[in-house]
C-alpha cells in the first residue's frame, strides 16, 4: 500500500480542465465513456460506502474509506473527477483540525493533489504529532520534500520510517532519495537486492519498485533492464497513471511510437497520457494527433481561465512539443518550477529555455543539477550546452 501511495504522489496528477461544451455533428459519437459500469466490483463497493457515509453523516469515520477510495482510483485511473468525488465526501470537515491522524492523512492527500503542499505538510505534521507511529504520514512527507527537491529533510522521513515497515519499503524511500542526488548505481543496487529478498511482497509495491528500477535502469544507460522491469511492472496488471506515463516517456526516447500508441489509446481522460499518446500520434503522422493536441490545448486553457493551471509541466511540453511556441513553454516550466522541482521539471526547463534561446532562464534548474548531483546524461548535454 505505501510504495503505490508513493508512486500515486511522484506523478502529481491534477484535475483535469473541462473545455466548452461541444455539440456532435454525429449522433453515433462517442462522448464519454463511464469510467465504472453498473456490475463492476469497484462500483458495488462505492455503493456500499457511499451508503455507509450516509448512515453516519455526522461522522468523519464514516466518510473517510469512501474520500479514500475515490482517491485510489484517481491514481489508477488518472481520472480526477474521483478526486473531485472525494473532496466532496470529507467537505463538511474541512476545518477539522482536531481529526484523527489517519483522517488528517487523508486529507493532506487531497490537498497535496491541488498542489497546497504547505497545507498538506501542515496536516501531515499534525498527524505525526497524534501518532508518530504513522508510516502513511512519514511516507507522504519524504513524497512532497522530493517534489520541492528539500533531499535533506525527505532522508530525515525515510529515516523515521524505516523502522515502522519492511526492508522493501525502507529501501525504496532511501533509495529514491539516492538515486536523486547522484548515487543511482548503489541505490539500484540496493533496492534490487530489497525487492528479491521480498518474494511476498504484494503487487503495489513490486510495482512501484519495478518501476522506479526502471527508471534507474535508463539514467544508467541499460535499456535492456529498463525494459525488463517495466515489463515486470506491467505484468503485474494494476492501471497506474505513473507507471504508463514512465513507460510511455522511455518508448518515445527509444523511437518506439507505435508501442506508446497502443499502450495509451484507451487512456485519453489522464492529461499526463493524453499529452503522450499526442507526441506518438505526432511521430506516426496519424490523424489523431491533431485532435488530441487540441483536446490538451481546450483543457490546459481552461485550467488558466480557473487560475488552476496545475499541469504545468506537461503544458510545457505541449507548447514546445506539439506547438513550437518556445517562449510560451519556457514561461510555463519557469512557473511550474517554482512550485514542483522534481528531475522531470528541470528537464522541460532546461530544453524549453535552449529552445527559446535564454540560457539565463535556465539558470535555476542548472543550480539543482549542480546541487543534487543528479545522474542523467541528457540533462548534462543540455547544462553544457546553456552554460
Amino acid at each position: 500500500m505505501l510504495a503505490l501511495l508513493f508512486a500515486a504522489l511522484l506523478s502529481l496528477a491534477a484535475m483535469p480542465a473541462q473545455a466548452a461544451p461541444r455539440v456532435p455533428l454525429d449522433e453515433r459519437e462517442v462522448l464519454e465513456r463511464l469510467p465504472l459500469r453498473p456490475r463492476d466490483p469497484a462500483a458495488a463497493e462505492l455503493r456500499e460506502l457511499r451508503a455507509a457515509a450516509a448512515a453516519a453523516p455526522a461522522d468523519p469515520a464514516a466518510a473517510a474509506p469512501l474520500a479514500r477510495r475515490y482517491f485510489a482510483l484517481a491514481m489508477a485511473e488518472g481520472d480526477p473527477r474521483y478526486v473531485g468525488y472525494a473532496q466532496a465526501a470529507l467537505a463538511p470537515w474541512a476545518d477539522a483540525s482536531a481529526a484523527a491522524a489517519d483522517f488528517l492523512v487523508l486529507r493532506a492527500l487531497l490537498r497535496q493533489y491541488r498542489h497546497d503542499f504547505e497545507g498538506a505538510l501542515a496536516d501531515l505534521a499534525l498527524a505525526v504529532q497524534r501518532d508518530p507511529q504513522n508510516e502513511e504520514a512519514h511516507a507522504w512527507r519524504a513524497a512532497i520534500h522530493m517534489v520541492r527537491a528539500d533531499y535533506p529533510a525527505a532522508a530525515r522521513e525515510c529515516a523515521a520510517l524505516a523502522p515502522l515497515t519492511d526492508e522493501l519499503q525502507a529501501a525504496g524511500c532511501s533509495a529514491y532519495v539516492k538515486a536523486t542526488t547522484g548515487k543511482t548505481r548503489a541505490a539500484y543496487a540496493r533496492l534490487l537486492g530489497a525487492l528479491e529478498r521480498a518474494p511476498q511482497a504484494g503487487a503495489a509495491p513490486r510495482l512501484w519498485v519495478n518501476t522506479r528500477l526502471a527508471e534507474m535502469s535508463a539514467r544508467l544507460g541499460d535499456a535492456v533492464a529498463a525494459e525488463r522491469h517495466f515489463k515486470s511492472a506491467l505484468a503485474l496488471g494494476l492501471n497506474d497513471n505513473f507507471l504508463l506515463a514512465a513507460y510511455a516517456d522511455f518508448l518515445l526516447e527509444q523511437r518506439r511510437p507505435r508501442e506508446v500508441v497502443a499502450l495509451l489509446k484507451d487512456w485519453t481522460r489522464s492529461d499526463t497520457l493524453l499529452l503522450r499518446l499526442a507526441l506518438a500520434e505526432r511521430d506516426l503522422g496519424l490523424p489523431e494527433a491533431a485532435r488530441h493536441a487540441r483536446t490538451l490545448g481546450e483543457r490546459f486553457a481552461a485550467e488558466a481561465q480557473r487560475a488552476e493551471r496545475l499541469h504545468l509541466a506537461e503544458e510545457a511540453r505541449y507548447l514546445l512539443e506539439l506547438r513550437g511556441d518556445a517562449s510560451a513553454a519556457l514561461a510555463a516550466a519557469a512557473e511550474n518550477w517554482k512550485s514542483q522541482r522534481e528531475p522531470r521539471d528541470a528537464l522541460i526547463l532546461l530544453e524549453a529555455a535552449r529552445a527559446a534561446r535564454n540560457p539565463a532562464a535556465a539558470a535555476p534548474a542548472l543550480e539543482w543539477l549542480a546541487r543534487s548531483g543528479f545522474e542523467h546524461a541528457r540533462m548534462r548535454r543540455l547544462a553544457v550546452e546553456l552554460r
